[in-house]
């Protein structure tokens, strides 16, 4: 097999010794092809003391696009002029033959553009799998579900599919960089099937760790972002109920109950079996705090 070169983009802020976790996990992978790696620093000092030659070089940059996740990956994938292009977050690891698993699959594949695979939630200790259970996604699948196991740092493409009459670049006008990832991932269902390897072969640390974790607001907006942009989920009735339980409990725990006593009947209209509809309404209520159910549900490698 002639393996292709691969560039990996990671992204970084203020967590210095994750990144030098995730740097060292992409450096020792047990890939035939070349490898070389684009460390972005977002909102931060760049540390060039990262900077290494060899046979997986690693370059430093500073985000030279819009601040935020979405703009330091595009700042990644505009230095690379490798054949294919990955994503790792800062406070991910890899497995050591993720690259050669997940290349195959798409090399496999002639039309496919994008590849995913299955991840390890690690939670307060505790590794969980978190599997697919298919090797294609489809859009059909993905307006469904979020399905949060084709996590970004298991992202994986041809370099040209990010050109503009393709799938694209990030968006980087996702508010606050929250649900870009899936956006990407149904802009490239689009066109071909996402490629996916069902096995776990990315680490991912859940937690405080997150610059996300309880930007409820931010939660909120680009949820609805999502909405508008991609109808497919609210033609979809469970899909849809999924995001407005979402909607609901992010409401719920910012303290607006007439927000989440309006997604909250939303959620019912479109599937009244939605679970995250419960959840929200106990939070009302003040039966429940979200913030104690979501850790609850994070020991066991899932969320709301």
């Amino acid at each position: 097999m002639n393996w292709p070169s691969v560039g990996v983009v990671i992204p970084t802020r203020n967590r210095p010794e994750l990144v030098r976790q995730a740097i060292a996990a992409v450096r020792g992978q047990q890939y035939p092809g070349d490898v070389r790696v684009v460390v972005v620093y977002d909102q931060a000092e760049p540390d060039h003391t990262l900077a290494a030659t060899g046979e997986t070089p690693v370059a430093v940059l500073t985000n030279a696009r819009m601040a935020g996740l979405a703009g330091a990956r595009n700042t990644g994938i505009l230095a690379l002029d490798t054949d294919v292009v990955a994503f790792c977050d800062d406070d991910d690891r890899w497995s050591a033959d993720k690259l050669r698993r997940q290349v195959a699959a798409l090399q496999a594949e002639p039309t496919a553009e994008f590849a995913t695979c299955a991840i390890e939630v690690e939670y307060e200790g505790r590794a969980t799998p978190r599997l697919a259970g298919r090797s294609r996604v489809t859009v059909s699948d993905l307006a469904r579900s979020r399905m949060a196991m084709l996590h970004s740092s298991s992202f994986l493409a041809r370099r040209e599919a990010f050109a503009p009459d393709a799938i694209g670049l990030v968006a980087e006008d996702a508010p606050g960089s929250q649900n870009e990832d899936w956006d990407l991932l149904l802009r490239a269902a689009r066109r071909a099937p996402v490629v996916h390897v069902d096995e776990p072969l990315v680490r991912v640390l859940w937690g405080r760790t997150s610059h996300y974790a309880y930007e409820y607001a931010t939660k909120i907006s680009s949820l609805r972002w999502m909405m508008q942009r991609h109808p497919e989920i609210s033609g979809c009735r469970p899909g849809a109920a999924r995001v407005y339980g979402q909607l609901a409990c992010w409401s719920a725990a910012s303290g607006n109950r007439a927000a989440a006593w309006r997604f909250s009947k939303e959620a019912v209209r479109a599937n009244w079996r939605e679970p995250r509809t419960a959840i929200a309404l106990a939070a009302i209520t003040g039966a429940v705090k979200v913030e104690n159910v979501l850790s609850a549900l994070h020991r066991h490698g899932r969320g709301i």
